[in-house]
């Protein structure tokens, strides 16, 4: 575990596991949360021999609470920053949800430039992009960032309470099994955050175009995504995600939710071995 200070003086937090030698796995977590939310994955992967790095996005979880710099493309240089001072190379980066999106301006921006990149995955991610408009009639109406704006704003500690009791993990779907750790967990690591860098990344999730983003990405790209997924519906992002990579595959998993990597962390675990050795 470590800092690293960016070129604009911002302290990123990362965790660093397992053999310097081995190829290095990148995770890139969703708001509002930090690093923390890869636990299953980065434990499964140094388990099968990897090295595996996660940080804390600029104003979330461990990382320095500055005023500025929530957007994509810091949110993609700070992840740079990460990368070059660990010197990770032929490296697979992960993102879920914005974290994908922040996985798919960094390929683009920094990963394959650099020649550091060998694979990307895309989880229940944002790209392209999130709001409506004319060109994106799919999207989700203004109205619906606005209220989590709102929501942040107001009493952001029961909007993170209410988030991963409901839509997020699929707790509101009739049979579903609840799980309280892991409802007060994700309300643990959305309250370690900035309040101002949460409420400014509500614009960054749902308002950047990354239609370029992809385009520009070569490199493999996995693209996964749950059909029940209440947070980033699939008719707005995965599938179109997928006819704008040069070299994306699609998997689509029925009936899992946004939070799928949580509530479905052996499937997905396999998976993405399974891209990753291919």
């Amino acid at each position: 575990m470590g800092y690293v200070t960016t070129s604009d003086g911002v302290e990123i937090f990362f965790k660093d596991w397992g053999p310097k030698e081995a190829r290095p796995i990148v995770f890139h977590h969703g708001w509002p949360l930090s690093g923390d939310d890869w636990d299953a994955q980065m434990l499964f992967f140094l388990r099968n021999g990897f090295r595996v790095v996660a940080h804390d996005r600029r104003g979330h979880g461990r990382s320095a609470q500055v005023s500025e710099g929530h957007d994509m493309d810091h949110y993609a240089a700070d992840a740079f920053a990460v990368v070059e001072h660990l010197d990770l190379k032929d490296a697979v980066h992960i993102g879920h949800s914005t974290g994908g999106g922040e996985v798919a301006r960094y390929v683009a921006r920094h990963g394959e430039p650099s020649g550091r990149t060998a694979k990307a995955v895309l989880v229940a991610a944002v790209p392209p992009l999130m709001l409506k408009t004319e060109a994106n009639p799919e999207g989700l109406p203004l109205e619906v960032f606005d209220s989590f704006r709102e929501a942040t704003a107001g009493n952001r500690a029961q909007f993170f309470l209410d988030v991963p009791t409901g839509p997020f993990y699929g707790f509101n779907r009739e049979g579903a099994k609840v799980l309280p750790g892991v409802i007060q967990n994700w309300w643990r690591q959305g309250m370690m955050g900035s309040a101002k860098a949460h409420y400014d990344g509500i614009k960054a999730f749902s308002e950047t175009d990354q239609t370029e983003d992809l385009k520009a990405i070569t490199v493999p790209t996995l693209v996964m995504h749950g059909d029940d997924d209440q947070i980033v519906p699939i008719a707005d992002s995965a599938f179109k995600a997928v006819k704008l990579l040069k070299n994306g595959t699609l998997k689509v998993y029925e009936g899992y939710p946004h939070g799928m990597l949580t509530t479905h962390a052996e499937v997905l675990n396999a998976d993405l071995l399974a891209f990753v050795q291919a």
